[in-house]
């Protein structure tokens, strides 16, 4: 068995011959001139080569940048991050992890796609998407970053983020790009950001259920605080072209608050192709989906017997897992960090 790791425009002398190396030219054709020839090299790891990856691959360390928590690797490359140069016509996708992130990605994708499957099949959402900020130690293999795969996406760009906005780097904004930004609520992002850390071993080590709860309310978990994250996102759209979704919403009505990302996107669809996307993008779809449910990328990283990538999806299901305690002490702490903003969060439909 083989993992396969695909990044276009990568010389094979940067590449790591001992790893194995596949080496592919492509040259596109348009309108009879040749244009856009880029190369691809393919990272293969056979799996006992994976496994032997993994066991020296520990769990990571949470370090600060401006007092938000994210991994010591994206600290160590904060500024190439920060100085990240975003195209005009780039179109970010934000959100706080498990909040719907992988979901968006599909809408847009197919919208951009016309809702042709078959494009949507072409690479898997890690790399359809470039995610900026986020990169792996070298200890664990040449596994491209965010950043050398965003450098190598020809535009327009669909890139993916979970910084909170002071923190995205500032030629977005200076290059007045779109950004789509998802919020679900904080019961139901805790849950299951929770089981993600118990089946990712890309994340810091969780704890128990009660120790997460207690980090979760203290912002000191990857990406940070949750209160401060989907508040400074909301303060910032009125700044700058930001369209503002809840999870929530698109639960209850999928059909309506695609129709609002198709006109963000100053997209016209047809009515199947709309109802198209919204029969592909429902969590069923989803869920079995191995173009969309990290079952083809990172293996022996996600245990997706542990908990799958894409769990339930519910609205409601932290009534599962808090204890009356526990939800009375959230709701004390919500209220607090929560004054004084006009934001709003359904926490059951």
């Amino acid at each position: 068995m083989l993992i396969i790791i695909g990044i276009k425009g990568v010389r094979v002398a940067s590449c790591r011959p001992e790893k194995g190396v596949l080496q592919q030219t492509k040259t596109e054709e348009k309108e009879g001139h040749q244009e856009n020839t880029s190369t691809v090299c393919f990272y293969t790891l056979d799996l006992d080569q994976m496994k032997e990856l993994n066991l020296e691959f520990t769990r990571c360390e949470l370090d600060a940048v401006e007092g938000v928590f994210l991994t010591e690797t994206i600290r160590a490359n904060w500024n190439k991050i920060w100085n990240f140069r975003a195209r005009p016509d780039d179109l970010l996708i934000s959100t706080y992890a498990k909040a719907g992130t992988t979901w968006i990605q599909e809408i847009v994708d197919m919208i951009q796609q016309d809702a042709d499957l078959e494009k949507c099949k072409r690479a898997t959402t890690y790399k359809r998407h470039p995610f900026i900020e986020w990169s792996l130690p070298e200890s664990f293999g040449p596994i491209p970053s965010g950043l050398e795969l965003a450098e190598v996406t020809p535009s327009p760009r669909t890139l993916k983020t979970h910084l909170p906005v002071q923190l995205v780097p500032p030629s977005f904004w200076d290059q007045n790009c779109k950004v789509i930004y998802v919020a679900r609520n904080a019961k139901d992002n805790l849950v299951s950001y929770y089981h993600f850390h118990k089946m990712n071993k890309m994340m810091p080590e969780p704890g128990t259920w009660e120790e997460f709860v207690e980090k979760f309310m203290d912002g000191k978990v990857l990406w940070g605080l949750w209160h401060d994250h989907v508040k400074g996102w909301w303060e910032a759209k009125d700044e700058h072209r930001i369209l503002y979704l809840f999870y929530e919403d698109m639960k209850e009505n999928p059909k309506q608050e695609i129709q609002k990302v198709v006109r963000f996107l100053e997209k016209d669809l047809k009515k199947e192709v709309l109802d198209k996307i919204v029969e592909h993008t429902s969590f069923e779809k989803m869920k079995s989906n191995p173009m969309a449910n990290y079952t083809k990328e990172f293996e022996g990283i996600m245990n997706h017997s542990i908990s799958p990538f894409m769990r339930k999806g519910a609205v409601g299901d932290w009534k599962n897992h808090f204890t009356v305690a526990q939800n009375e002490k959230f709701d004390q702490d919500y209220k607090k960090k929560m004054a004084g903003t006009s934001l709003n969060f359904r926490s059951e439909l």
